[in-house]
């Protein structure tokens, strides 16, 4: 397995293989979907299995996809930040299995939520709620893009490896241990999620990936593989 390394020297030259292509690629494909939304989107943006615009491959490809500039900044970012430490915690081949894992995570759960919402509209529907045939369509017809499902997923990880890290906050400028603000994002995630705070947000797979996270760091210290490079 080969990465990319952005040549000799310079500030990427210090961030780790796979964060640093991961961000190369999503930036790539951020200038791409500038240049042809419409084609990019209908094609590689994740749409709920019974779109009509739904291809396998989506499942993936949303992952490197963003709404706009300051959804890919503030994202790439956090990779950035956190991705670069894990990355060098855990190896190169075991990051990107958890980056996955998480981003794959993410987009199982908020198409679990969707499934769950398609059968309320249906129902509706044979009850006689011509409102819920929009809504279902609405379901059926709004993209999903963004690596946020995989880098709250990082953050999970973080919080789990260095639970007494502190971390500041740029606005506002509050303090806190990793793990008090990892519980403060799944309850925010969850009761924006629940109550539909905030729309155009995948709340549910924000929620996904740091569930999967969990899960893949919970199983890795079961097997003591926690630290061991794969």
């Amino acid at each position: 397995m080969s990465f990319y390394n952005g040549g000799r020297g310079g500030f990427m030259s210090s961030v780790p293989p796979v964060t640093k292509n991961i961000i190369f690629i999503n930036v790539l494909v951020w200038i791409m979907t500038v240049v042809n939304e419409s084609f990019m989107i209908e094609h590689f943006a994740m749409f709920y299995p019974s779109s009509p615009f739904f291809k396998p491959w989506q499942i993936v490809t949303h992952m490197f996809m963003h709404g706009g500039f300051w959804h890919l900044f503030f994202n790439m970012y956090t990779l950035f930040i956190f991705g670069s430490v894990l990355e060098r915690v855990w190896g190169t081949r075991k990051f990107l299995i958890f980056y996955f894992v998480t981003g794959l995570g993410a987009v199982a759960l908020h198409t679990g939520v969707q499934w769950i919402e398609a059968h309320q509209y249906m129902s509706q529907i044979a009850d006689g709620n011509v409102a819920a045939a929009t809504s279902l369509h609405a379901l059926k017809m709004t993209p999903t893009v963004g690596a946020s499902g995989a880098i709250y997923g990082l953050l999970m990880g973080y919080a789990m490896l260095f639970p007494d890290s502190v971390l500041t906050l740029i606005f506002p400028p509050v303090s806190l241990k990793a793990k008090w603000f990892v519980l403060i994002f799944i309850a925010i995630e969850l009761v924006t999620g629940v109550f539909s705070i905030g729309g155009g947000i995948a709340h549910f797979a924000h929620l996904g990936g740091m569930l999967f996270g969990w899960l893949m760091i919970r199983y890795w210290k079961r097997k003591h593989k926690l630290y061991q490079y794969e």
